[in-house]
């Protein structure tokens, strides 16, 4: 886990062509996105296309990944984040639990972004894979430069899930991705595009990363 400080970040729809600044409090965020070693390690399962034990787990939905949020909080000793009810598809953020969850859209691009103001963190190529560099496959976590705050695979490699509902009133349940993947061109591999999906799809270049508020670890 990396510790994130708090600040600022603008957040934009371009279907409202709306802005709006976001105030974010201090918090941590996995280094890398979750591997599928890890993921098996705590679910017991490898829902991964292409298998590899430091490639990113893919092929999970929203509910798997808040799923496994808990799973892991408890196996740590730690109050889960979320309330969930599957079959109803509800699901509550507890914002008092110490456990772990997923970014908010808002956190994620801020940790992204660690401080700069332009499109990426540093070059492209340097910084993730895409369609033009990727081969057309996923590859391990940790290939490319890290951000300034040493997170590794915030641009390409995966999509990662977010808390957030994308635009209730136009899409409904439909939850935030961030960060492009492998076989994005590179306008998607960029701090401030955003994506949808269905919190129950599973996508073979959607993963996700956790986080957990540093409230709780004083």
């Amino acid at each position: 886990m990396v510790a994130v400080p708090s600040g600022r970040v603008t957040l934009s729809d371009r279907r409202t062509r709306s802005s709006w600044p976001v105030e974010v409090a201090p918090f941590e965020m996995s280094a890398f996105p979750v591997t599928q070693s890890c993921y098996a390690r705590i679910t017991g399962r490898r829902p991964s296309g292409v298998q590899g034990e430091r490639l990113p787990v893919e092929g999970v939905s929203w509910w798997d990944a808040v799923e496994f949020c808990n799973m892991v909080s408890r196996r740590e000793g730690l109050s889960p984040a979320y309330h969930l009810r599957v079959d109803a598809e509800m699901a509550e953020w507890d914002t008092s639990a110490d456990g772990y969850r997923l970014p908010t859209e808002a956190e994620w691009e801020h940790a992204c972004r660690a401080g700069t103001t332009g499109p990426r963190y540093g070059p492209l190529d340097e910084v993730a894979w895409h369609q033009g560099n990727s081969d057309a496959r996923i590859h391990s976590v940790g290939g490319k430069q890290p951000n300034a705050l040493g997170l590794y695979d915030m641009l390409g490699n995966v999509w990662d899930w977010c808390w957030d509902v994308y635009d209730a009133e136009v899409y409904g349940d439909y939850r935030v991705l961030r960060g492009g993947g492998w076989a994005d061109e590179h306008w998607s591999c960029r701090a401030s595009v955003r994506r949808r999906s269905h919190p129950t799809f599973r996508i073979d270049d959607v993963g996700f990363r956790v986080a957990r508020s540093t409230q709780h670890l004083r």
